[in-house]
């Protein structure tokens, strides 16, 4: 394997937060629809009222558990195969946090809570289109990417089968666990679940050769 330059591996990481701020953009707009979480926060949100019913330890909050929750997958991943694990991966779960909440400032004007169900879903399904767009940035810029986004690559890469596919069912598996613990869904989750993979599976390739004119790959 040859190794990265310090400027290469400066231009990875740089792809990599362009595609974190584009992701969480459209992750932004999801939750301002108050339509249901998105897959793995249904998960995150399950196991934080299972954990806050069954133990009443008063340091739990959503966030907290998101964050245990990345650990575990990367932990798993550690084992199964390290290679997946890079910088990018803990840029992921450090900034995710602060770059949805300077958007929901930005966005704030908008007022998404007051716009008709259509209204919502539209601006739901552009929140999913932008978040499946940053998110194969992320994926291309091979700098590392989101815990739940790596247990789809691996998966896809590990059986050979499409990443549209095994995104979807991914998400599926996050819904029921989340929800038979108490998480809560709605029509946005639905939506999320058939509409990020096969849209990521459109934009990876596209984004393959976009971070190629910045890095020969």
């Amino acid at each position: 394997m040859q190794k990265r330059s310090k400027k290469e591996i400066l231009i990875r990481i740089v792809i990599l937060l362009v595609g974190l701020t584009i992701a969480h953009l459209g992750v932004t707009l999801f939750i301002l629809t108050n339509l249901g979480a998105d897959p793995f926060n249904v998960l995150v949100q399950g196991v934080y009222v299972t954990l806050s019913e069954t133990t009443g330890w008063a340091f739990l909050t959503h966030g907290r558990v998101h964050i245990a929750i990345s650990f575990l997958i990367i932990a798993i991943l550690l084992v199964v195969d390290r290679s997946y694990i890079k910088i990018g991966t803990f840029l992921c779960m450090i900034c995710g946090g602060p770059i949805i909440d300077g958007f929901t400032v930005l966005l704030a004007n908008l007022q998404i809570e007051s716009f008709s169900l259509w209204g919502k879903i539209i601006v739901l399904a552009l929140g999913c289109a932008i978040l499946a767009y940053g998110m194969t940035i992320v994926i291309q810029s091979d700098a590392g990417t989101g815990p739940n986004d790596l247990v789809a690559l691996v998966i896809s890469e590990k059986s050979h089968q499409k990443f549209s596919i095994i995104r979807i069912l991914t998400d599926a598996v996050f819904v029921l666990v989340g929800f038979l613990l108490g998480g809560k869904f709605g029509v946005g989750t639905i939506i999320c679940v058939f509409m990020i993979g096969p849209v990521a599976g459109i934009f990876l390739p596209i984004n393959k050769k976009i971070v190629a004119a910045f890095i020969p790959l």
